[in-house]
């Protein structure tokens, strides 16, 4: 069944998301903006800025499921709130992973150090290399 209007504000799909985009868009800017400020000011020793930071983005992750995507444990909504139950540990797996495979690899590929050799030291083990060859 179409619905045809010349009101846009009229159409079926824009009252079913009534304010809750709005809503979520200022909450959403709300929350940046505390993490900035948190940020920005140093208002927080760095382990605790950390956990705010993460906070904040649970926290903000958390207002736009409810509100954007309309989450919650109605019949009609249960499994998309149960895929993404069941989405966000296997995500978490995947990160901590690849993460962990990365940091191996890194220490299995990656060169050590060269030992620091003075310029005087490096001369005469050029100057001999010189008088050998010849």
């Amino acid at each position: 069944m179409t619905h045809t209007t010349d009101k846009a504000w009229q159409h079926p799909e824009v009252q079913l998301a009534g304010g809750g985009y709005i809503v979520a868009y200022l909450a959403g800017l709300a929350l940046m903006g505390l993490s900035l400020w948190i940020v920005h000011e140093h208002a927080l020793a760095p382990m605790d800025t950390g956990m705010a930071i993460s906070l904040v983005a649970g926290l903000a992750a958390l207002v736009q499921c409810i509100l954007l995507l309309h989450l919650s444990i109605s019949e009609t909504q249960i499994w998309h709130t149960v895929t993404l139950i069941l989405f966000i540990p296997l995500f978490i797996l995947t990160i901590g992973l690849t993460s962990w495979m990365f940091h191996g690899l890194y220490r299995r590929t990656m060169l050590m150090p060269v030992a620091h050799v003075s310029a005087p030291a490096a001369h005469a083990q050029a100057s001999d290399f010189a008088r050998n060859s010849k």
